[in-house]
């Protein structure tokens, strides 16, 4: 990493990162409950006391070759173990940075760490970060500890591989699908020099307790989860909304790797915006129209209807005329959900085990 990297005896070992930040490393004690097997002995956590992002920190350079993910997690104990299990042995590495939870997920992150080692890193990043969509985020100059696109690039530049990928903790991976991708990505097909895009599917729950697709937005995100090769100019940069990839690379949708379970959420997935601190934020907007009901769908409905909205894209596309970049990806992505039309959902959720508690259809 560039800067200072001297440590520091006073209160402990200190390592520094760039000019000013210090990172201290602790230990998260993991009680087991009576009866439980003992547990072993979990790797240390690094707790972040400050932190400033340069380019510099991603350390292009010394990069080897490979595939890690980077999680930012708050409160993520609801799906955090199913995401970290179905994807891990995908990637070489997972980097797991928490801020500000109040549930297990330190004590989760500590279990699994002490299984997989090395593997799964696990930082604690104590400045409190500003949600999206909340006034402190607008506010809050974008490299500030407390700034969201500052603690997403310092999740980006702990990790060690040439490729990366952004990993939420409410993904659960389609097994098959996103082994592919990553085959893909290995072997040079893909994420080279271009960032090869992918979404999931949204998944809701219905009055009768029954799961499916959710109908008005049955896609998790538009372009916005992707593989890519690390370079000096791929950090995220703010927007007055969140944060945002810097990036020069051409995206390109790739396939659908994994299933969204934010709105199975009992807070649907709400709760990490602070809404009540900020009401007039676009979350909240969102939220208010989830909780007047969802409506369902399957998969063939879904493939069936994928991209009615945007026929003009394909017209535009015949004529030869250029496609915006975010237009075109998702225009992809449309083509690619019309494979699902003979798929059913039940068949597809039993095909991926980390679903087992969460796919009661």
């Amino acid at each position: 990493m560039g800067g200072d990297r001297r440590a520091h005896e006073t209160g402990g070992p200190r390592v520094a990162f760039g000019e000013a930040p210090l990172l201290a490393v602790s230990r998260i004690e993991v009680k087991p409950k009576p009866g439980d097997p003992a547990l072993p002995e979990t790797p240390a956590a690094t707790v972040v006391e400050t932190y400033r992002f340069t380019p510099a920190d991603l350390a292009v350079a010394t990069r080897r070759p490979g595939i890690s993910a980077f999680m930012r997690i708050r409160n993520g104990a609801y799906a955090l173990e199913a995401a970290v299990r179905s994807h891990i042995e995908h990637f070489d590495e997972i980097v797991a940075v928490h801020n500000r939870s109040t549930d297990e997920t330190p004590e989760i992150l500590a279990r699994l760490a002490g299984e997989y080692g090395p593997r799964l890193r696990v930082f604690h990043y104590l400045p409190e970060v500003f949600p999206p969509g909340s006034d402190g985020h607008k506010a809050t100059p974008a490299d500030a500890p407390q700034s969201l696109v500052n603690y997403y690039n310092f999740a980006l530049s702990r990790t060690r591989f040439s490729h990366t990928t952004k990993l939420d903790d409410d993904h659960v991976a389609m097994g098959a699908a996103t082994a592919r991708l990553v085959a893909d990505v290995r072997a040079g097909r893909a994420a080279q020099n271009e960032m090869a895009c992918f979404s999931g599917l949204n998944l809701a729950r219905g009055a009768n307790g029954q799961i499916g697709i959710v109908a008005h937005e049955p896609f998790a995100g538009n372009g916005d989860h992707w593989i890519f090769p690390v370079r000096p100019d791929t950090y995220f940069v703010k927007d007055r909304r969140f944060e945002v990839l810097r990036s020069q690379l051409r995206r390109k949708f790739h396939s659908f790797t994994y299933w969204h379970l934010k709105y199975l959420k009992p807070d649907l997935g709400f709760a990490n915006y602070d809404l009540a601190a900020n009401p007039h934020s676009r979350y909240a907007r969102r939220l208010a129209r989830l909780e007047r009901g969802i409506a369902l769908t399957d998969l063939e409905t879904m493939a069936r209807h994928a991209g009615e909205d945007r026929r003009w894209l394909d017209v535009i596309a015949r004529w030869g005329l250029p496609v915006p970049s975010r237009d075109r990806v998702i225009a992809e992505r449309n083509k690619a959900a019309r494979a699902f039309m003979d798929e059913d959902l039940e068949t597809l959720l039993a095909q991926d085990p980390q679903m087992g508690r969460f796919a009661q259809i």
